[in-house]
């Protein structure tokens, strides 16, 4: 499935629409604009919450919670690395997602057990930040896109080109 994830430039707070290949709207991102730490509710077009991503405040290296029925689901954590930064997106069971790439250049991809399940690539001339998000079928789709929100909060928030 084919996505387009928008960040809304003239908000409070952090605001992102999500695309699916027909173009229509499928999900919204919102944040909080008072919170201690980021604090963000995914929802699908009828408003219902789907998934939260919270900031884990007291840690070495960027780390979100996933939730999902207000349950612990999976975390999102910024890897150490001397060079090149990495993430991995951490699910139930032995399944988790590593993800690499040009993260400054907006160009990165999801792999899991060593195959590429999802690739992001940021469309460089548009007034706000628009990722091209390409999953295959039978993945997680919201962990991926709430990931790739992470993704631009923690390397390019501030940072707009």
């Amino acid at each position: 499935m084919k996505y387009q994830l928008k960040e809304k430039v003239w908000s409070l707070g952090d605001t992102y629409r999500i695309l699916g290949d027909t173009g229509l709207e499928v999900l919204s991102v919102k944040g909080k604009f008072f919170a201690w730490g980021k604090d963000l509710m995914v929802r699908d077009v009828r408003g219902t919450e789907v998934a939260r991503i919270k900031q884990k405040m007291m840690s070495l290296m960027p780390k979100f919670q996933l939730y999902r029925n207000d349950e612990l689901y999976a975390e999102i954590v910024k890897e150490f690395s001397w060079f090149q930064s990495s993430f991995t997106l951490d699910v139930p069971g032995p399944n988790d997602y590593e993800i690499s790439g040009n993260f400054w250049n907006y160009e990165y991809s999801f792999q899991r057990q060593g195959q590429v399940v999802a690739s992001v690539s940021k469309a460089h001339w548009t007034w706000s930040d628009t990722y091209g998000v390409d999953i295959i079928d039978g993945e997680d789709d919201i962990s991926i896109l709430s990931t790739v929100v992470v993704i631009d909060l923690v390397c390019h928030d501030g940072k707009k080109d």
